[in-house]
C-alpha cells in the first residue's frame, strides 16, 4: 500500500470523505461543482460526436466507500482523488453497461449462443496434426465367448464388438446383460440417472437384424453404452445432474448421440454427473468409486466412470473442462479420452465454458478409446469451435525410438507414486526415449478467471433468479458460490488471463516440438490446467495399484463432515496420463495401447460388481 494511502486510511474518515465528494444525485441531477458535458443527450451541436461519460445517471446510489470495499476484491489500489472521480462518474459512464440484464433493453441471450472470440489452439502450433485418416485395428483374436454374463460384462470393447460382428452374441442379449446390471447395482453406486430399456432393446434389435442381413456399420455396432447426462437425448430427460433441470426433456438428440446412433451403438442409459458438471454429487445422490465405496468415483463425469468401470456398460462418452474425464478415469481405474479442443462437435451439450469443454470416451481399454473416437470425431456447423481433422491410428506401429516427455520435478512430487515413476521404466522398456522439458514457473491456476467467468455467464441465469440455491450443494467450493463469487471478477483481468493463455500456449508448442508425447502424473494440477487451456488431447489409463489410508473427494475438506479411514489400507487402480499433440489421438493410442499391454494390469475387476 503507497505511503499516501495509508495517510489518507489513517487520518481520513469516510463519513467525510463521502460527504465531501463531488458527484451525482439519484436520477442524474448533478451537484455543485460537478463536471458536467456541455449539453444533455441531443443538445450536442452538429458535428460534435458522442463522449464517455455523458449519459444520464442510471443504477444505484454508489459511495466512495462502495469502492473502497469494491478494490479490495479485484486487489487494485486507487488514490483519494482517483476513488472520488471514479465515485462521482460510475453513474454516467459504467452503470449503463449493464442494461443488457438490468434493463430497460433487457436482450435475452439463448443458451445455445457462443461468444464472438472463438479458442482456436491448433493457431499456435506448428502442423495440423495428421493429413490423412487412417485407423488400423490390433489383430488381436477376442476369443471364445466367455461362459458368464459378468465375464461378458467385463470384457473391453474391442472383443465386445469382435463377437458382435461374429455373431458370437447377439446385440440383444448383450443389452439385457447390461440393463440387467445397471438396474442391480444402480442403487448402490448411483450411477444412472435414466436407464432407458424401451429405446435399447428396440436399437438391439434394429442392429441384430442389419448385422444378420449383412449390413453391419462398423465396430460400435450393436454395442450398449451410457452417455453422461449432459447430452441431449431425443425424448429422454437430459437432466445436468441438477435440480431445476431435472423435468427438462429436449426434441432432439446432440450431435455425438446421433452419430453414435448412426454407428448403430445402443443407448441403455443416462449416467450420473456432478450437478452442472462440478465433482460427483447430483440431486439423487453422490455417485460411488466400485473399487471403493466409502469414496465418491470423483467427477464430474462420475457416472461414466463407475459405470464402466463396474461392468455396467460396453463404454460410455464424459467431458471434461478441467479435469472431469481424467479424474474418474484415475479414481475409477478406467481408461479416458480427452480429445483435442474442437475435435468433437458438442452440439447438444450442456455448455459449462464455450472455450474449455471437450467430450470425449470412457472405456475399459485403450484401443476402445479410438474406436469410439473415430465414430464421434468431426466438426458440425452449430459448433463454432469444432474443426475439421484427421485420426491417423496404427494399432501395429512400433513406438521403439518415440520420444516421451516428462518433468522430473513432478515425478518427484506431491501426487506422485511409485506407479508413475515405474511408468518411466516401462518407457525405456519398450524402447521409447525418456526426454526431460520443463516449462516456466508462471501462476497457471491464474488461468481458472476464464473458467469461472465462463461458467458463471453460462448459468448467469440460474444464478441471478435464485433458482441455484435448488443444488444439493451449498458449500463454498460449489457452484451456486463460485458463480455469485465470479461476477466480481475484473473484465480486465479476465483479458489479460485470455492473453497469459496465449503465452502458456506457445511454451507448450515449444515443448511439443521436442516429444511425441509427454507423460504425467495424472492430477498434477498445473498440468490439467494448461491442457485444459491449450486445448491439447490427453489419455489416461490404468497402470498399477497403490494403497490408500483415506478416501478420497473432490471437495474441499470439511472438519464437520471428517472422510473415511482406513486400517489396514485399502488397494486401488492407479493411473497415469499421456499428453499429445494437436489432433494427434492417433499418436496417444499407439503409445498407449504399448504401454497397456506391459502393465498388463486392465484384467483384475472391482468385487461385488
Amino acid at each position: 500500500m503507497s505511503e499516501s494511502r495509508r495517510e489518507f486510511l489513517a487520518k481520513g474518515s469516510l463519513s467525510l470523505l463521502a460527504a465531501a465528494v463531488v458527484g451525482c444525485k439519484k436520477g442524474g441531477e448533478p451537484q455543485a461543482g460537478a463536471p458536467v458535458s456541455s449539453g444533455g443527450a441531443g443538445e450536442l451541436p452538429p458535428g460534435a460526436p458522442s463522449a464517455f461519460g455523458t449519459s444520464p445517471a442510471v443504477g444505484p446510489e454508489v459511495s466512495l466507500g462502495t469502492f473502497l470495499e469494491a478494490q479490495k476484491l479485484v486487489q487494485v489500489e486507487m488514490s483519494t482523488a482517483e476513488l472520488q472521480q471514479t465515485e462521482g462518474s460510475w453513474r454516467v459512464s459504467m452503470a449503463a453497461l449493464y442494461e443488457r440484464r438490468t434493463g430497460p433493453k433487457k436482450v435475452a441471450i439463448e443458451t445455445t449462443m457462443a461468444p464472438a472470440s472463438v479458442w482456436v489452439p491448433l493457431l499456435l502450433e506448428n502442423g495440423s496434426g495428421p493429413t490423412k485418416d487412417k485407423f488400423v485395428r490390433s489383430t488381436a483374436d477376442a476369443g471364445p465367448l466367455p461362459d458368464t454374463d459378468r465375464e461378458i460384462a467385463f470384457a473391453p470393447l474391442w472383443k465386445l464388438s469382435r463377437w458382435v460382428e461374429k455373431r458370437k452374441i447377439t446385440s440383444e442379449r448383450l443389452t439385457s446383460i447390461y440393463l440387467d446390471r445397471l438396474e442391480k447395482y444402480n442403487g448402490t453406486l448411483h450411477c444412472a440417472i435414466t436407464i432407458t430399456r424401451e429405446l435399447a432393446m428396440r436399437q438391439a434389435k434394429q442392429a441384430d437384424a442389419e448385422i444378420a442381413a449383412g449390413r453391419y456399420r462398423g465396430a460400435l455396432h450393436g454395442i450398449p453404452w451410457g452417455a453422461k447426462d449432459l447430452l441431449d437425448t431425443a425424448g429422454i430427460a437430459t437432466t445436468y445432474g441438477a435440480e431445476p433441470f431435472r423435468d427438462r426433456v429436449p426434441s432432439r438428440n446432440a450431435t455425438v448421440v446421433q452419430r453414435l446412433q448412426d454407428a448403430g451403438a445402443v443407448l441403455v442409459a443416462k449416467l450420473s454427473m456432478g450437478a452442472l458438471a462440478l465433482n460427483d454429487i447430483w440431486f439423487g445422490g453422490q455417485t460411488m468409486n466400485p473399487w471403493l465405496l466409502e469414496e465418491g468415483s470423483s467427477g464430474s463425469s462420475a457416472g461414466p466412470g463407475a459405470a464402466t468401470a463396474a461392468g455396467l456398460v460396453g463404454f460410455s462418452i464424459g467431458s471434461e473442462t478441467g479435469g472431469s474425464i481424467v479424474s474418474p478415469s484415475m479414481r475409477c481405474g478406467v481408461t479416458g479420452l480427452r480429445p483435442t479442443y474442437g475435435r468433437v462437435a458438442r452440439t447438444g451439450a450442456m455448455t459449462l465454458c464455450w472455450s474449455l469443454d471437450k467430450l470425449g470416451p470412457m472405456t475399459r481399454g485403450v484401443e476402445d478409446t479410438l474406436l469410439v473416437l473415430k465414430a464421434i470425431t468431426g466438426s458440425d456447423n452449430e459448433d463454432v469451435a469444432s474443426v475439421a481433422s484427421k485420426l491417423n491410428y496404427d494399432a501395429g506401429a512400433s513406438v521403439a525410438g518415440l520420444r516421451v516427455g516428462y518433468f522430473p520435478q513432478w515425478l518427484k512430487g506431491d501426487g506422485a507414486t511409485q506407479v508413475d515413476r515405474d511408468a518411466l521404466e516401462t518407457v525405456r522398456k519398450l524402447g521409447m526415449i525418456p526426454m526431460e522439458v520443463s516449462l516456466p514457473d508462471w501462476p497457471y491456476d491464474s488461468l481458472n478467471v476464464i473458467l469461472f467467468a465462463e461458467a458463471a455467464a453460462a448459468f448467469e441465469e440460474l444464478t441471478l433468479d435464485g433458482r441455484a440455491s435448488q443444488l444439493k450443494m451449498q458449500v463454498a467450493d460449489a457452484w451456486p458460490n463460485l458463480f455469485r463469487q465470479a461476477r466480481f471478477l475484473s473484465a480486465v483481468d479476465m483479458v489479460q488471463a485470455d492473453r497469459l493463455r496465449r503465452k502458456v500456449a506457445l511454451e507448450m508448442s515449444r515443448v511439443m516440438e521436442e516429444v511425441d508425447v509427454l507423460l504425467v502424473p495424472s492430477l498434477r494440477d498445473e498440468m490439467l490446467v494448461i491442457s485444459n487451456n491449450t486445448g491439447h488431447p490427453s489419455l489416461t489409463l490404468r497402470a498399477g495399484f497403490i494403497e490408500v489410508s483415506q478416501a478420497r473427494s473432490d471437495w474441499a475438506p470439511n472438519a464437520s463432515m471428517p472422510l473415511p479411514k482406513f486400517s489396514p489400507t485399502r488397494r486401488v487402480p492407479h493411473g497415469v496420463t499421456l499428453i499429445g499433440r494437436m489432433f494427434d489421438e492417433g499418436m496417444l493410442g499407439r503409445v498407449g495401447l504399448a504401454m497397456e499391454k506391459s502393465f498388463g494390469v486392465t484384467g483384475e475387476t472391482p468385487a461385488g460388481f
